[in-house]
């Protein structure tokens, strides 16, 4: 059973609040301005219909009306200056959020984000905190908590008002509040829960609209448009329905707070107006009285609105404070050993075991292994047999649970994991593209490369003729994740962003795999270049495409089964040349001669 936030949660918060202290002691000022002179307005009423309309005096009445525009005036400014200090407040407090959470979240290792089922609930659900929850925040510090202090003033400046004005009365008042005010407070609340439930099925209606809009080739393929008519109709209905309970309700709330608001008027009408005709208390007393008493019930309504927002917000700074408490099990030592320059690039695992969280079969196991300097390697095997893994340890993304992996004879534990990555260069079966320009994207490789650096690397990759057949060259905008580019395109550029980073040892991971024949040959170009005078290990489910490594290493189930080159291993390793025969038929040897292959 989930708990109930607990609003003590905020308190910490307010430490990000700190550097704007003088604002908030203006908006505090402004505050209590703004209070006071809401409160003087009652005296002012009084004073209209006592000294002015009672009395028949015209300067006097003229003196009190001049009196309360006064009291006006300052009441705007006061306000005003309220409204701008604490919304900028509660907006910074949200910017600052965010940065501060992002800024965090940078430093944790992938595996935090790929988990679909640990505390985190995934990329998607971290995502929503950072927006969503920040935003909660921002309503509860630069709104509700100035309406309920200034409505707290309100409460207890009125009370003690009504109490100096009518002590009887305002006996009957105290008593009247909660009677009124409970019945508005319960149906306000189912309001809001069928307000929420209301916005969480048009939240539904987006996401459907917006996964069939973005298949729409797929659904389209498999002519599935009436199925999605139907379903997404289905849930305009649903989002139309719970909108009519919710308006059911709202019309029930408006009803019965104007029924018992007026009738709680009427009472203290009737009751203040014997009192006049029995000449204990004067017009304009009773005029004041019942304006304080509607501030009264207002306050106490605002309070119960804000308790609400205070639960909510509770809610999501526990989420954010999960985020920020989240501690990466990926760091740097406290005095990390350097990378020898120049780096030779030589790799050695020694008996290295992993196994993924929450599973049980090591994805390595026992893993020894050593790559020379300049040594082109290839990994293959089939699906789960653990290639990938290992260049995620070699990227440091997770440590291995047993035995040690070294570069240049330095145990990747022992280095910063950021000069550990600034050597190593991956090149990914699909590459991440990101919103911006190609030169943008490119720049991921050295953040000050100029045009004349991006135009070499984009010749070296085979990208430079269809880059500058773009709109607008390497000022092209992109699209998310490149989506205006084809697959090899996509791939080409990454290897341009690999070679701008120079990277001493570089990571394929079946770079060529998902492309046509064409692409292939463009891009086993490119890479033959990257390659050049670089330790490289090639992940490869296509053999043609890495036959003529100076190593092909056989892996299966998380341990090295074989060791060497294609026509070794096609007589000494059963399973190389069982993946062998899948893909070049009963000759394998025979198929290779016509096929791309590095050199």
């Amino acid at each position: 059973m989930a708990t109930r936030p607990d609003p003590r949660v905020l308190l910490s918060l307010l430490a990000l609040l700190r550097p704007y202290r003088w604002r908030l002691v203006l908006a505090a000022l402004a505050l209590l301005a703004a209070a006071a002179s809401v409160l003087l307005l009652g005296q002012g009423l009084r004073l209209v219909i006592d000294q002015g309309f009672i009395a028949q005096d015209r300067a006097r009445l003229n003196q009190a009306l001049g009196l309360m525009l006064g009291v006006v005036a300052v009441l705007a400014m006061a306000s005003a200056l309220r409204y701008y200090l604490v919304t900028w407040i509660g907006e910074r407090l949200a910017a600052d959020l965010r940065r501060r959470v992002f800024d965090h979240l940078l430093e944790l290792e992938p595996g935090f984000f790929e988990s679909s089922a640990g505390e985190s609930g995934g990329a998607g659900e971290i995502t929503s905190r950072l927006t969503a929850d920040t935003s909660v925040l921002q309503s509860l510090f630069g709104s509700s908590i100035s309406l309920a202090l200034r409505n707290l003033l309100m409460l207890v400046g009125s009370v003690a008002l009504m109490l100096v004005t009518q002590p009887w009365l305002s006996a009957i008042v105290l008593l009247g509040i909660p009677a009124t005010v409970l019945p508005i407070l319960w149906f306000g609340r189912r309001v809001r829960r069928l307000s929420r439930f209301s916005q969480d099925r048009v939240a539904e209606l987006g996401r459907y609209a917006g996964e069939a809009l973005a298949g729409i080739r797929t659904v389209q393929a498999f002519t599935h448009e009436a199925h999605d008519r139907q379903a997404y109709g289905a849930r305009v209905e649903e989002a139309f329905a719970t909108a009519v309970a919710r308006t059911r309700q709202r019309a029930w709330l408006t009803g019965i707070a104007m029924l018992a608001v007026f009738a709680a008027v009427a009472v203290m009408l009737w009751q203040g107006g014997q009192a006049v005709l029995a000449g204990s208390m004067t017009a304009g007393e009773l005029s004041a009285f019942v304006f304080y008493a509607v501030l009264a019930a207002g306050a106490v309504a605002t309070l119960a609105e804000v308790a609400g927002d205070v639960q909510r917000a509770a809610g999501a700074a526990e989420r954010l404070l999960e985020l920020l408490e989240a501690r990466p099990t990926i760091r740097a030592p406290a005095r990390p050993v350097p990378l020898p320059r120049p780096l030779s690039g030589e790799i050695h695992l020694e008996a290295v075991s992993f196994t993924y969280p929450g599973r049980e079969s090591p994805a390595l196991e026992a893993l020894d292994l050593r790559v020379l300097p300049g040594e082109r390697v290839a990994l293959v095997g089939p699906s789960g047999a653990g290639k990938s893994t290992l260049l995620a340890l070699l990227l440091r993304f997770h440590d291995p649970d047993r035995g040690s992996l070294r570069l240049d004879g330095i145990d990747l534990r022992d280095l910063d994991p950021r000069e550990l990555r600034s050597a190593l260069g991956l090149v990914a079966q699909e590459p991440v593209l990101f919103t911006g320009t190609v030169a943008e994207n490119l720049r991921f490789g050295w953040p000050r490369a100029n045009l004349e650096d991006l135009r070499r690397a984009a010749g070296d990759a085979n990208a430079l003729d269809f880059i500058e057949a773009l709109p607008r060259g390497f000022d092209t905008s992109l699209g998310p994740g490149g989506v205006q580019l084809s697959g090899g395109q996509r791939q080409r550029l990454a290897i341009a962003r690999a070679l701008l980073k120079a990277p001493r040892v570089l990571l394929l991971d079946e770079a060529t795999s998902a492309l046509d024949a064409e692409s292939e040959r463009l891009v086993q170009q490119a890479l033959d270049r990257l390659m050049v005078g670089r330790t490289s290990l090639v992940i490869a489910h296509r053999l043609a495409t890495v036959v003529a490594a100076d190593r092909l290493l056989v892996l299966d189930q998380g341990r090295l089964v074989a060791s060497g080159r294609h026509e070794d291993l096609l007589e000494s390793s059963p399973l190389y040349r069982h993946l062998a025969e899948l893909q070049f038929g009963r000759h394998p040897a025979a198929a290779m001669t016509d096929s791309p292959s590095l050199p």
